[in-house]
């Protein structure tokens, strides 16, 4: 019998071998995303103190249409945040997930509100 990885344990794998080329700076804060089975997170991160700047997710509003216009949402809802507090350029995590779907449609969201990564 063929014994497989779950897809948690693989996922989690990635991450944290991401995690160690890409950090936050105060100038160039990290924009790490969680997505879940319903929902997705977005959250700037100041890795040199440990610091949340801003957060964003879809328990903030009411999404109308698929989880992948709800990500999209919440990509320009963060960008606004980052706008907000003075920052356009961040580092892009994807918490391990493949960049398709979700994934992507967050970051195009922050991209055409005016992030920069």
């Amino acid at each position: 019998m063929i014994k497989k990885t779950p897809r948690k344990n693989i996922r989690s794998k990635k991450h944290w071998r991401m995690r160690r080329k890409v950090n936050g700076t105060p100038v160039r804060p990290r924009l790490a995303v969680f997505r879940s089975a319903k929902h997705i997170y977005a959250q700037l991160i100041d890795d040199t103190v440990g610091h949340t700047i801003a957060a964003a997710s879809t328990l903030e509003f009411k999404a109308e249409g698929t989880k992948t216009d709800a990500a999209k949402q919440v990509g320009e809802l963060i960008a606004k945040k980052a706008l907000e507090k003075g920052i356009s350029q961040v580092v892009f995590d994807r918490g391990g997930n493949l960049y398709h779907g979700r994934i992507k449609a967050l970051a195009d969201g922050a991209r055409e509100a005016g992030l920069d990564f």
